[in-house]
This record gives structure tokens, C-alpha cells and sequence, in this order.
């Protein structure tokens, strides 16, 4: 058997990928640890609301796609340094998170995906979406989502 958890360095992602590796080890599976990098994705930088439009042309911030990938691979290496009791392998993948990780789980075979989940109330989902409720729409494989 083959499992992919995705990971994003939340709280929830973390829960995921022990559970995930407990499952893979349980079943003498395989696990392969994504995370996603979506150029098309900026942050906006401080905590203050923000008082006037002048403000938020000063703070945006668009992290390059070197720094984005560099920042992916630590993450990446960080989780599979958590994981050793099992047989894991690292894969950055590029585009919309929940497209990207449901077409690698197709392309590569997995047999099951896991992910973890916010639990963002219903506004702020609507608002920011839920990458875990779209991949378990997409998936064509089982999907476990952990929170």
C-alpha cells in the first residue's frame, strides 16, 4: 500500500502525518510526504487591521518562487525527520493545493490520502477555502481527514 498525507506546517498537517505514519506503519505501507507550492499565493505582512488603501499597497508581500520552494524543502525535510519509523520519501508539488495533491495521488497510485483540517468556522471557509474539503471532494481514493 501506498499513503500520501499532505502537510502545510499547521497544527492540524502535523496531527496528520503522525496518524498517517501510524497507519503506514501499522500496515507496513509506504508514505509520501507532500507539500505544495502555489506561486499564485502572497501574504499580506502585519497584525494591524489595516486603516486606509495606501496601507495595504505597503504591505503586500509575494514571497518568490525560490524563497516559496526553499521554505517547502524545510518543511518538507522537517517532516520526514519526525517520521523514521516508517519508509517515507519528500515531493514538492507546484499549483492549487487541493488539485495538485488529488492529481499526484492519481498519477503515482497512491492508496490513500491524508490531511489535516483547521476547522475554520463556516465564514472564514467560505472566505479562505478548505483545502481538505476539496481534496476529499476530488480524491478518487479514500481520504482521512484529521483534525
Amino acid at each position: 500500500m501506498r499513503h500520501l498525507v499532505a502537510i502545510d506546517d499547521s497544527d492540524p498537517a502535523d496531527r496528520a502525518l503522525s496518524y498517517a505514519a501510524e497507519i503506514t506503519a501499522a500496515m507496513d505501507a509506504s508514505l509520501t510526504v507532500v507539500h505544495t507550492v502555489d506561486p499564485a499565493v502572497y501574504d499580506l505582512g502585519g497584525s494591524e487591521p489595516i486603516s486606509s488603501r495606501s496601507d495595504a499597497d505597503q504591505r503586500l508581500i509575494v514571497e518568490n518562487i525560490a524563497d516559496t520552494e526553499t521554505r517547502g524543502q524545510a518543511i518538507l525535510d522537517s517532516a520526514l525527520e519526525t517520521v523514521d519509523s516508517v519508509d517515507a520519501e519528500g515531493e514538492l508539488l507546484y499549483g492549487d493545493p487541493d488539485v495538485a495533491i488529488t492529481d499526484f495521488a492519481d498519477e503515482q497510485g497512491f492508496d490513500a490520502i491524508f490531511v489535516g483540517h483547521q476547522g475554520r468556522s463556516r465564514r472564514a471557509e467560505a472566505m479562505l477555502g478548505s483545502v481538505a474539503k476539496a481534496v476529499v471532494e476530488r480524491a478518487t481514493v479514500p481520504v482521512t481527514v484529521v483534525r
